[in-house]
C-alpha cells in the first residue's frame, strides 16, 4: 500500500502521513464545498441552465481537476468552477452582452485548450518565473489576507456599508456569533496543536449553528435539509447534465466578441491560479529558492479541467486559494487532493449532509489559513521602497480589489515603474517590462 501511495501520489514514507493527507482532503473539501450550492444559484439566472444539472456539472468539473491534481501533478490543490469567472460568465457575457449561455461555455472551452498549449510550450511557466521574489512572497500574504476577509464575510464578522464600503457586523447574534465562536474553538484546537484541529472546528461549529438562529430568517444557521414530509434528507440522487454536456455554439467563433471573451477568461484563469500555487507554497514553505517544483503539471492539470468542465456545462474550473486550508492541516501530496476528489464524489449523493454546513462554520478555518499565510511578509525588504511599494500594493489590493489576478497585476507594474523612476533598470527584466506593458494594456482597454 505504501509503494501505491509512493507511485500515484508522490506520497514519502517518514515524511507525509495518511490520515493527515487525508484528513487536509477532507478539510480542504469543506472550505470550498460552497461551490456546490453558489454555482447553481449564479447560474439559475440564465434560462435552459438547469440548477440541479449545473450543481453535477460543478462536482464532475472539481473531481477531474482534482484527480487530476492528486494523480498527474501529485500536488495538494483541489479545483473547482471559479468564483468571479462564474459572475463574469453569466453577468457580463450572457446578460451584460446579449450572449447565449452556448456562446460562453465556447468561449470556456477555446480557453481551456489555449491554456494547455500555452502549458505544454511553457509560456506559463516563463510567465510566473519572470515575477521576482518579492513579489512572490507578497502574493502569499496577499492571499492570506484575501482569504482571511472571506471568511469574515461568509460568517457576517464585515459587512457591506455604504457609507464605508465594510464595517463590522453584529458580532453578538447570528452566523456572525457562530463565527467568532468557531473561531474560538478552531484557534484553540490549532494552538493546541491537534491533528485535524481545522476540521473538527468546521464541524463543532456547524453543530454550534444548529442551536443559533439567524435573526433575519428566525431559523438555526446551520439549516438540515427535509424533504416534503419534513423528514431530515441525507441522500439524493444527481441531475442529469444531459441539458447542458457539450451544448457548445461555433457560428461565432470568429469575432471581435468571442476573442475579447476568450482573453479575458484566459488572463483571469491564469494569474488567479499562478497566485494561489505561488501564494500556497510561500505559506506553506514549499518553495525552493522562490522555484515552484512541478509547475507544468499542475498547469496543465488546470487546463485539462477548463476543458472538461466546458464539456460539463460549467464555467473555467480553476485551482482554489481555499487549498491553503488542507495544506495549513499538513497535506503536502496528491493524496490530500485525491481525498477531496472523494468527497466531491460523495456530494453528489450526499449533497444535502455537504450544503447543511454554513459559512459561518467554514469561515474560521479560512481566517487561521490567512494568519498561516502571513510570515513571507518577514522576508521582503521593507527598507527598499523600490521592492516594498510594489509588494505592499500587492498584499493590499488582493482583498480590497477582491481579486487576486488585479493584485498581482498591479504589482508588477508598480514593481517596473519603481524601478524605472529610481534609475535601477537593471534590475528590471525583460519579461517584466513586456509583462507591465501588457497589464497596463489590460487596464486600457478590457
Amino acid at each position: 500500500m505504501t509503494k501505491f501511495f509512493e507511485r500515484s501520489f508522490g506520497f514519502k514514507t517518514g515524511e507525509n502521513n495518511v490520515r493527515t493527507e487525508i484528513v487536509a482532503g477532507i478539510t480542504t473539501f469543506l472550505t470550498m464545498a460552497y461551490i456546490l450550492a453558489v454555482n447553481p444559484g449564479i447560474f439559475s439566472a440564465l434560462p435552459g441552465m438547469p440548477g440541479g444539472s449545473v450543481f453535477t456539472a460543478t462536482a464532475l468539473a472539481a473531481i477531474v481537476g482534482t484527480l487530476v491534481m492528486a494523480l498527474y501533478a501529485k500536488k495538494p490543490f483541489a479545483l473547482a468552477p471559479g468564483m468571479g469567472l462564474n459572475a463574469f460568465f453569466v453577468y457580463t457575457v450572457c446578460l451584460g452582452m446579449g450572449h447565449t449561455w452556448q456562446f460562453a461555455l465556447t468561449a470556456v472551452f477555446i480557453e481551456g485548450l489555449l491554456f494547455i498549449i500555452l502549458t505544454v510550450t511553457k509560456v506559463r511557466t516563463w510567465l510566473l518565473n519572470a515575477i521576482p521574489g518579492t513579489l512572490k512572497k507578497a502574493i502569499g500574504a496577499g492571499i492570506g489576507l484575501f482569504i482571511a476577509f472571506i471568511g469574515l464575510q461568509n460568517a457576517g464578522i464585515i459587512v457591506n456599508n455604504d457609507a464605508t464600503l465594510v464595517s463590522l457586523g453584529h458580532v453578538t447574534e447570528g452566523k456572525a456569533l457562530v463565527g467568532i465562536i468557531g473561531l474560538v474553538i478552531t484557534a484553540g484546537l490549532v494552538m493546541a496543536k491537534v491533528r485535524g484541529g481545522m476540521l473538527i472546528g468546521i464541524l463543532l461549529t456547524a453543530i454550534a449553528g444548529l442551536f443559533i438562529k439567524d435573526p433575519a430568517t428566525g431559523d438555526a444557521v446551520t439549516q438540515l435539509l427535509r424533504n416534503e414530509a419534513g423528514n431530515i434528507k441525507l441522500l439524493s440522487l444527481p441531475d442529469s447534465i444531459e441539458p447542458i454536456f457539450c451544448k457548445f455554439e461555433f457560428s461565432q467563433i470568429i469575432s471581435w466578441d468571442m476573442l475579447a471573451v476568450v482573453f479575458t477568461f484566459l488572463f483571469i484563469d491564469m494569474f488567479d491560479t499562478m497566485g494561489t500555487i505561488i501564494g500556497v507554497h510561500q505559506g506553506a514553505g514549499l518553495a525552493e529558492k522562490d522555484e515552484i517544483p512541478g509547475l507544468e503539471r499542475m498547469f496543465l492539470a488546470d487546463s485539462v479541467a477548463t476543458v472538461a468542465g466546458s464539456c460539463f456545462g460549467t464555467s473555467t474550473t480553476t485551482t482554489y486559494v481555499e487549498s491553503a486550508s488542507g495544506v495549513g492541516e499538513g497535506g503536502r501530496t496528491g493524496l490530500t487532493a485525491f481525498s477531496t476528489a472523494i468527497c466531491f464524489a460523495l456530494a453528489l449523493l450526499f449533497s444535502p449532509i455537504f450544503l447543511a454546513i454554513p459559512g459561518a462554520a467554514t469561515a474560521p478555518a479560512l481566517v487561521i489559513v490567512g494568519v498561516m499565510m502571513m510570515p513571507s511578509v518577514k522576508r521582503i525588504h521593507w527598507d527598499d521602497y523600490c521592492k516594498a511599494i510594489p509588494a505592499f500594493l500587492t498584499i493590499i489590493l488582493m482583498p480590497l480589489a477582491y481579486s487576486i489576478s488585479d493584485g498581482i497585476l498591479i504589482g508588477v507594474i508598480a514593481y517596473v515603474a519603481t524601478h524605472a523612476v529610481s534609475g535601477r533598470f537593471k534590475d528590471i527584466s525583460i519579461p517584466m517590462w513586456v509583462l507591465a506593458v501588457l497589464f497596463i494594456c489590460k487596464y486600457i482597454f478590457i
